[in-house]
C-alpha cells in the first residue's frame, strides 16, 4: 500500500522594485535546501514581482522573475523582502495601488512574514496593526512614528506571531526562515538546512540585535570557552558563581560580559539550551518526560512543562505529538545529539 506524499507547502517571495538582493535570496535558499527523508521537496518556493517583468535591485543590476503578482494568491506563505525604493510606503506609510492590490490577492490564512524593512510593507496593509512585530534597529523609531499600532520589539531577531512573521535586518532572515523549517517540520530537518547551508542551525527570536556595541578586542577574555563547557552539561545544576568560576571572573564581570555577548543573561541562556536540547530528545527519542527532564537540568517534569510553555508555547506531549520521529542520532553521554543538536551559537559566529 502506497503512502501519499503532501504536496509542498508553497511559498511566494516578492520582489519590489530595489529590492535588496541577499535577503531576496534567503527564502529560496533555506526553503529550498529542506527535503523529505525521501529526497521530496518540502517547499516549493516561487520568486514574484508585481507585474512579472524584471525589477531594479538595490546593487545596481535587475533581475527577472518568472512569475508576476498572481503567486500571491496561490502561496501557502508569503514572503516580502526589504527594498530602499518604496518612497511613497517609507514616508507617508501607504502602500500605494499597485502594492495595495497585490496584497490584496493574499488568501485569508496565508502565513505572511517580512524581512527586515519589508515590515512596512505588511504594517502598511494594517497586517500588523495590534500585534507584536520587529524590523531593522536602525529604521525602528521611524518605523513606529509612521505606524504606531504596531507593537515594535526593535531588540529582537524576529517575532512569530502565529501567521504574521517578521525579522529584523540581513542574517535575521535567515534565522526566522531555519524556524519556520523548525516550527513546520521538526529540529531534525531545520539542523540539516543549517548544515547544507553552513550557518548557526539556531539563534532564538528573543536574542538581541546587535545594536552599535564594540567588538571585544582580540586579547579580551570572553565567555565563549565557558558556554560550550556548559552545553556539555546541561544536565547538572550550573550556578552563576560556577559559571563565572570557569570563566575566572567576577560575577558581576562576568553577567556584563555575557550579555555584551550573547544578547541574554546566563540563566536566561540556559533555560534556552535546555529547552532546545529537550525538544531535540522529545523528537528523536522515546524518553519519558521525566526523564528527559532530567537529562536537560530542569529537575523535573513539572519544570520542564512550565518552561516549554513558556518558551514554546506547547506542553512536551504535544510537542512530541507534532514532531516526534524514528531517532537518528546517537546520544553522547550527557544526552545531547550528537549530530545536529540544536544549540544557540555564540555570538562570535554571527558577526
Amino acid at each position: 500500500m502506497s503512502v501519499s506524499v503532501p504536496p509542498p507547502h508553497r511559498v511566494a517571495v516578492l520582489a519590489l522594485d530595489g529590492v535588496i538582493p541577499f535577503e531576496l535570496g534567503i527564502p529560496s535558499r533555506i526553503f529550498g535546501c529542506a527535503v523529505a527523508e525521501d529526497g521530496s521537496a518540502l517547499y516549493d518556493v516561487r520568486v514574484c514581482t508585481l507585474d512579472g517583468g524584471p525589477v531594479r535591485t538595490a546593487d545596481g543590476y535587475a533581475i527577472v522573475a518568472e512569475h508576476g503578482a498572481e503567486e500571491l494568491a496561490w502561496a501557502d506563505t508569503v514572503v516580502v523582502p526589504p527594498t530602499h525604493e518604496l518612497r511613497t510606503l517609507a514616508e507617508e506609510g501607504s502602500l500605494g495601488a499597485v502594492l495595495a492590490e497585490a496584497l490584496g490577492r493574499v488568501r485569508p490564512g496565508t502565513r505572511v512574514v517580512s524581512i527586515c524593512t519589508g515590515a512596512y510593507a505588511l504594517a502598511a496593509a494594517g497586517l500588523l496593526d495590534g500585534r507584536r512585530a520587529t524590523t531593522h534597529w536602525w529604521e525602528a523609531a521611524h518605523f513606529q512614528s509612521l505606524f504606531p499600532e504596531v507593537l515594535l520589539d526593535e531588540d529582537v531577531l524576529f517575532v512569530d506571531d502565529d501567521d504574521v512573521l517578521t525579522s529584523a535586518g540581513a542574517a535575521a532572515g535567515v534565522d526566522l526562515c531555519l524556524h519556520l523549517v523548525r516550527k513546520d517540520h521538526g529540529s531534525a530537518t531545520a539542523n540539516k538546512v543549517a548544515r547544507s547551508c553552513v550557518v548557526p542551525p539556531w539563534r532564538d527570536g528573543g536574542q538581541a540585535q546587535y545594536i552599535e556595541r564594540p567588538v571585544p578586542e582580540p586579547t579580551a577574555t570572553t565567555t565563549a570557552p565557558t558556554r560550550a563547557w556548559a552545553l556539555e552539561r546541561l544536565d547538572r545544576p550550573l550556578t552563576l558563581n560556577e559559571l563565572a568560576g570557569h570563566a575566572r571572573m567576577s560575577v558581576r564581570t562576568f553577567t556584563r560580559r555575557f550579555r555584551d555577548e550573547a544578547g541574554t543573561t546566563p540563566g536566561q541562556w540556559l533555560t534556552a539550551q535546555r529547552v532546545e536540547l529537550a525538544k531535540t530528545l522529545l523528537e528523536t527519542s522515546d524518553l519519558t518526560v521525566d526523564h528527559i527532564a532530567d537529562r536537560t537540568g530542569f529537575g523535573s517534569g513539572n519544570s520542564l512543562r512550565q518552561h516549554m510553555r513558556s518558551l514554546v508555547g506547547i506542553s512536551p506531549a504535544a510537542y512530541r505529538r507534532a514532531f516526534h520521529r524514528t531517532a537518528d542520532t546517537t546520544l553522547t553521554a550527557s544526552g545531547h545529539a550528537a549530530a545536529g543538536v540544536t544549540r544557540a551559537p555564540d555570538r562570535e559566529f554571527a558577526r
